[in-house]
Parts: structure tokens; sequence; C-alpha cells
């Protein structure tokens, strides 16, 4: 099955073009064959099969449809709007029981957030049957998608004992290749005082059930977690099994993770919100991505981390949702991005750029985040003639079709 959607008013590659990040292209045209993308231009240079005739013009999602002629190629027409690579979200935990409404209340009251709120998400987890939390797991993935969101990265670490991280790993597995294993989320209650004997569970039995279900190895290493003397023991446990490390770190103030994840060649650290010129330095010079959760900083109240200043810099940046029960329970790319425009200085062009082709760089992924031939055919089709709406209303739907894998999903 060949798809031409054609019309397109702006066209976001993220091939880049000069001063041109996003490697924008007018009165474009894609052309989709099965999963993949295969070509790539001008509308009018659109390459139609001879028994090829596009479909009248369409606006409204009600009447945007594609229309098989001569069993040959569906073609869409977007009418003039604009289109983006799917976004790339590179940190998630999306494998959890309960919620933590409470405590968002109380921290909009003025309680300050702390790792430890993660233990009361580790009881509903444990208490969840597989079902449930399948079945919670898939209402996200909806949401996600339903707002372009096209590939997620799925962590574990509401289990914090070995069935339960087990569980989650093998449920996440079920619905993506991007999953980590975070048995290193915090020490959780029955451990309190033995964090080395948990690291010991952690890098042994732990990890010896999760590792067929995963592809990396994650840790959350501040204060209130796990040390860096531990966070290194997880790591380095975990490449010896073949597993690639991220890393959680600097969120909760200054500390050497970045420096350990540089160090090991993780593909990204995550937060980043208390950050040396040193710990920079590192970023800019490595292959390491950092990682950029603005959801967290809403929802917490923490300050927000200056993106400028890593752009500038030369460090390579992503946006992702973290979308968890504690910290940001929001599963709205286009949200983040908004308040990264607004509160993290970084331009629309940065944001979106960070939420495909970050993304893609933080999972070390070449077939995704970018519209160009031979890349995997996700994309997105916005309500708006221009990408820049997606920060200029804020809150607003303006996904109008989403193509994953070649497919309409949406």
């Amino acid at each position: 099955m060949r798809t031409l959607i054609t019309n397109i008013g702006e066209l976001t590659t993220n091939v880049a073009a000069g001063d041109d990040l996003c490697g924008t292209l007018h009165d474009a045209a894609v052309l989709i064959e099965g999963d993949r993308i295969v070509w790539v231009g001008a509308a009018a240079d659109a390459p139609l099969a001879p028994s090829i005739s596009a479909e009248p013009s369409v606006s409204s999602a009600e009447s945007l449809g594609s229309a098989e002629i001569d069993g040959a190629v569906a073609v869409v027409d977007a009418a003039g709007q604009a289109v983006i690579p799917g976004f790339v979200d590179s940190h998630s935990h999306l494998v959890f029981g309960g919620d933590r409404a409470a405590e968002f209340e109380a921290r909009m009251q003025g309680q300050k957030y702390a790792a430890g709120g993660i233990r009361s998400t580790v009881a509903a987890t444990r208490a969840a049957s597989d079902d449930e939390l399948r079945g919670r797991l898939r209402c996200f993935l909806d949401e996600m998608l339903a707002q372009g969101t096209t590939t997620v990265e799925i962590k574990s670490g509401y289990g914090l004992d070995v069935a339960t991280e087990e569980r989650l790993v093998r449920l996440a597995a079920e619905v993506t290749p991007e999953v980590t294993f975070l048995g290193a989320h915090v020490v959780p209650a029955e451990y309190a005082d033995r964090g080395d004997e948990y690291v010991d569970l952690v890098t042994g039995p732990m990890l010896d059930a999760c590792a067929p279900h995963v592809k990396w190895i994650d840790v959350f290493c501040e204060t209130g977690a796990f040390t860096v003397e531990q966070s290194r023991r997880v790591l380095e446990a975990g490449i010896s099994r073949g597993l690639e490390p991220r890393v959680h770190a600097s969120q909760l103030g200054p500390g050497e993770g970045v420096q350990l994840a540089v160090e090991l060649g993780a593909a990204s650290i995550d937060h980043g919100t208390y950050l040396t010129d040193g710990d920079v330095t590192a970023l800019a010079g490595s292959d390491t991505v950092l990682t950029l959760l603005p959801g967290v900083e809403f929802s917490t109240r923490q300050p927000y981390p200056d993106a400028r200043r890593l752009i500038d810099a030369g460090v390579t940046v992503a946006i992702a949702c973290d979308t968890n029960p504690g910290s940001s329970f929001t599963s709205s790319m286009p949200f983040c991005i908004a308040v990264a425009v607004r509160d993290m200085r970084m331009t629309v062009a940065e944001a979106i750029h960070a939420a495909t082709a970050g993304g893609a760089a933080a999972l070390r992924r070449d077939d995704i985040g970018r519209i160009a031939p031979g890349m995997r055919a996700d994309l997105v089709l916005l309500k708006s003639p221009s990408r820049v709406h997606l920060a200029y209303r804020p809150g607003v739907p303006l996904v109008e079709a989403v193509w994953k894998d070649g497919v309409r999903a949406v």
C-alpha cells in the first residue's frame, strides 16, 4: 500500500538546511510505501503513478481521509496544514497502579517535592493485577498517540521487588521495544537504611529476571535515591548484560550523576535541573543527550532548566513528558513543547526538534524523528498552518491525523 500526503502547507522534515534546524518545506508532499517514507519534496513534483489523480481538497476532521485509486496510491489532501514527524517520547513511566493527586495538591500548597513519594505508588502497583496494569498502559498509549506521539520509551521502577519489576518490563515489552529496567528508582521501605543490600538485589536476581525483556538500564542517581557509587554498580551490571545505560540525575540538586553518565557512555541523562559548568562542558563534548522534562518542573515547582544555556553550549537536547503519577502526570508532548518555549528559553523550532529528532537521539534511533526517504513513516498532520501553533495555542487539541509505521492510526 502506498499513501501520498500532498498539499502540505508547512512540512517539518528535521533534515537541517543551513540555519533552518527543522528543514522546512512549503507546498510539499510525502509518499509512503509500507511502513517507510520513500519520497519527500514539492507537491508539484510528487511521483504520482499514471492512474493517480488527487482527490478533492478536504479540511475538517470529519472529512479528512484517503481514497485508494486503482488499488495503487491513497491520496490525502492536507489542505495547506502543517505536518511534523511523530513525537518521540524518550522518558516515561507508564506501568503503575493508583495515583498521587493528594501529593500534587499538597505541593501546590507549598509542600516540597522529594523522591520518597515513589514508595506510595509501589504499594499500589504491587497490588494491581497484570490486566489492570495492562489496561491502564493501553489508555496512556492511546492518549499519547492522539496527541502525536508515535514512539515511546517505558521504564519500570514501581515494583522494587523481583516479581513486580519483571511484570512491569514484561508488560511494557508488549507495546514497545524501548523498555528500561529501573529497579534502582528508590530504595523500597523494606530495605530502609540497607541501600547497598538493595543494590545487591537489583544487580543480581532482579536484573536476571528483567534483562530478557529490556534494552536499557537506568538509575536515579540523586539525594534520597542512590549514591554515585551505588549508581555505578547498577549501570555496570546492566552493561555487562548487554543493556545500554541511561541516568536520572541532577533533578533535586547538583551531583556526580552527569559525569558518571558521560563516563559510561550513557545514551541520555534525564532531568538536569541543576547542572554545573563542568556538567555542561562534559555533555557538550559527548554523545550523551540531555533529556529535559518540562512537565516535572511544572508539577513540582522546581526551577526550570535553562535550555538556552545547553543549546548554545552545543549539548544535544531532547524533550519528553516523563508521564508518571508523582511528578509529571501529563502525556501531552504539545503541552511540554509549550512549556519549554515559555519557560526554558527554547525557540519553537528547537522545542519541536527536541521532541522528535532529539528524542530519537536519546534512544539512539536513526529511523525515526525525521521525515526523509528511508525513515519510518511516523507523521502528524496538525489542524494549523504552522508548527508554531503548538506553543502559540497551548492546551488546544491540534492533532488532525497520525500515521504510525505508514498506517493511519488517528
